[in-house]
């Protein structure tokens, strides 16, 4: 998947349109995980340092195509100011008069940010009209928001119908180091897939049992598996209309002489409450009145060794209810493993991040994706339309 990338055009004195994707946890109006913004610090300061005008767009929130006082974007380009050190405007709106005179006011290496895409409806709609107003703006446009990639959205496809459409730093990383980990990778391959449901992850499931030497299974997913094997899960989640999806998963695995790693122990608490009573039990053996709300050690220590020796991992969704401090053990254990892994190693978006953030380890791993939702399609072998719609190199 070879698309152009923002080193390759020449962008002194051109307005840059960048999809970013700023939509970070807010508490009022300070934010509270900046990653995401931090990601796309290099493909700015890049734009930056080569006379780039540059002009950033996300959205942030669900406003569903109305204004919302508390989903404008000031926070952000206050917060974005003090990373890149250097002045960041914003606009009132992110078409009209006071965008295009915004645009008009860049000085070469400036930077501005423009309100809340999704201020407008025509935004998730892709209205070609509302693609075409913001494409005005500016000479080239550059994706580096691989968070909405798989959103087929006015500002993540359709701009790049009317610009030049290259790649920013960060989605060329993800595309490339993603890609390169499902078309080639290093074996032995370690999937490992955690989460609450198999339904949203059947796809990823059979594409990964298909390129996966192992595949280990761990959150409240397992309880379904679980529950297709004819074990008693006491009050554990589980997904009645999906048993027969992770039976047919288990006979793949069979069939396809591939090992496919269950829990043999959990944690087993009265509520998803940290002053709730819990123990480490067997998985033949989890009370009637409790609930599995992690994975105990010797499934740790199992899943450890089958990861050990892997040149290639990817994981997506934790191994228990970690935002629980006494529930976030097995989800660590794995964390520290894949710390030690000799070899690329891949941490899908969303929960994972805030999870190994909380580990201290964010960095001991190859990559950690920014998309949630994105990371799960692309996992899945699915075409991402805000990647398909780059320019081919």
């Amino acid at each position: 998947m070879r698309k152009k990338r923002v080193r390759d055009v020449d962008v002194r004195g051109a307005r840059v349109l960048v999809r970013v994707d700023f939509n970070v946890p807010m508490d009022g109006r300070r934010i509270t995980d900046d990653t995401r913004i931090r990601a796309a610090l290099p493909t700015i300061r890049s734009l930056q340092q080569r006379g780039a005008k540059v002009i950033l767009i996300t959205h942030l929130g669900r406003p569903d195509g109305k204004v919302v006082e508390t989903l404008r974007v000031a926070p952000i380009a206050a917060h974005l100011q003090e990373l890149l050190g250097t002045p960041v405007t914003t606009a009132s709106d992110c078409v009209g008069p006071d965008a295009e005179r915004r645009v008009a006011a860049l000085p070469p290496g400036g930077v501005l940010l423009l309100e809340n895409v999704r201020f407008y409806p025509e935004e998730e709609d892709s209205d070609p009209e509302f693609a075409r107003r913001l494409a005005s703006l500016a000479d080239v446009y550059v994706n580096d928001a691989f968070g909405t990639a798989h959103r087929a959205h006015a500002s993540t496809e359709g701009v790049a119908h009317y610009l030049p459409a290259v790649a920013g730093f960060l989605m060329e990383r993800e595309i490339d180091i993603m890609g390169r980990a499902l078309s080639n990778p290093e074996h032995p391959f370690v999937a490992i897939i955690g989460g609450k449901k198999v339904s949203d992850k059947i796809g990823v499931l059979n594409n990964l049992l298909e390129k996966a030497d192992r595949l280990l299974i761990g959150g409240a997913m397992a309880n379904t598996f679980l529950k297709a094997q004819g074990r008693e899960i006491g009050t554990s989640y589980y997904e009645a209309g999906a048993v027969q999806t992770a039976s047919d998963l288990m006979a793949q695995a069979s069939a396809a002489n591939k090992p496919l790693l269950l829990p043999a122990d959990g944690v087993a608490a009265t509520a998803l409450d940290a002053a709730a009573e819990y123990s480490i039990v067997p998985v033949d053996s989890i009370p009637p009145d409790r609930m599995v709300v992690d994975i105990g050690p010797e499934t740790s220590r199992a899943y450890s060794a089958a990861i050990e020796d892997a040149k290639t991992v990817i994981w997506n969704g934790p191994m228990g209810v970690f935002e629980i401090t006494p529930f976030a053990e097995g989800t660590r254990k794995i964390a520290e493993a894949l710390a030690r892994v000799q070899g690329t190693t891949i941490v899908g978006g969303g929960d994972l991040v805030a999870a190994l953030e909380q580990a201290g380890l964010a960095g001991q791993v190859t990559h950690v994706s920014t998309g949630g939702g994105a990371s799960l399609e692309f996992l899945e072998g699915k075409e991402l339309p805000g990647v398909a719609a780059l320019n081919d190199a």
